[in-house]
């Protein structure tokens, strides 16, 4: 079993657990057009903790991550998702759970064109019911280096201010764990920068746990530990990482997997 190992060193007990995955199995298609997608995965990862899961494509990084979320519902297992479990409830509990607890952060942003970037930050809140706090959200969107863009659309916003309002339409709901799949894949450099830096004082500040999918050793640097997928099974982790070292892993990772580490 993998576990991730928080900068804050929370303990590892199940109170402490946002993440865990038990024997975990997911295909796709049937027969001998079968794709394994997830083979038997078991991981834990802790609160408070930046995990990034990296692997080459067709791995099963992003559907780890959308079975992890409850958006996908696994074949067998076990998914915990800060101690509640999300095997067998239906898709109106798992609606009702995803939006009070968990936050998702997308490549493509999946922001409305109709609505302005306070109206699309507040979004989760008035699907779920829940009172919308305005001054709260100017405070989510300042912090996030928005709060002058409050009444602009998406369309006069560049790519990495439309992914700062995918984060604060995150953060908004306070959830305890958020899923992001390659949210800096569409940016230049310095906007992933801004935005990974972001992902990370959700975490070292506010004390969320953020589970990210990436292709990119620099952004995976940015999280506590790596985890990393080879066909559709856990081959490693690499704790504090570096650019240098991820890349390494990742050039090696084939090795591993045949050697059975």
């Amino acid at each position: 079993m993998f576990r991730t190992r928080s900068r804050q060193g929370p303990g590892t007990g199940a109170a402490a657990q946002a993440l865990r995955l038990v024997k975990v199995t997911r295909s796709f298609g049937s027969g001998e057009g079968a794709v394994t997608a997830l083979d038997g995965v078991t991981l834990t990862l802790a609160r408070g903790t930046f995990t990034a899961v990296m692997g080459p494509s067709g791995s099963g990084k992003s559907t780890l991550l959308q079975c992890a979320a409850g958006l996908d519902l696994p074949d067998s297992g076990i998914v915990q998702v800060d101690g509640t479990e999300m095997t067998g409830r239906t898709e109106a509990e798992l609606t009702r759970f995803r939006r009070a607890r968990v936050g998702f952060v997308f490549q493509q942003y999946n922001l409305l064109d109709t609505l302005t970037v306070a109206q699309n930050t507040v979004l989760p809140l008035r699907l779920a019911g829940r009172r919308v706090d305005r001054r709260r959200a100017q405070e989510v969107l300042t912090a996030v280096g928005l709060g002058d863009r409050l009444g602009h659309r998406p369309a006069q916003l560049s790519g990495g201010q439309r992914q700062r309002v995918a984060i604060a339409r995150a953060l908004v709901t306070e959830p305890r764990v958020i899923f992001a799949d390659e949210p800096t894949g569409a940016l230049d450099t310095r906007s992933a920068r801004e935005v990974l830096r972001l992902l990370r004082d959700a975490v070292r500040v506010h004390g969320r746990t953020v589970v990210m999918v990436t292709h990119d050793p620099v952004a995976a640097s940015y999280a506590d530990s790596v985890l990393f997928l080879a066909d559709g099974r856990l081959a490693g982790r690499l704790d504090m990482p570096t650019p240098d070292t991820v890349a390494e892993r990742m050039a090696h990772l084939g090795d591993d997997v045949a050697m059975g580490v």
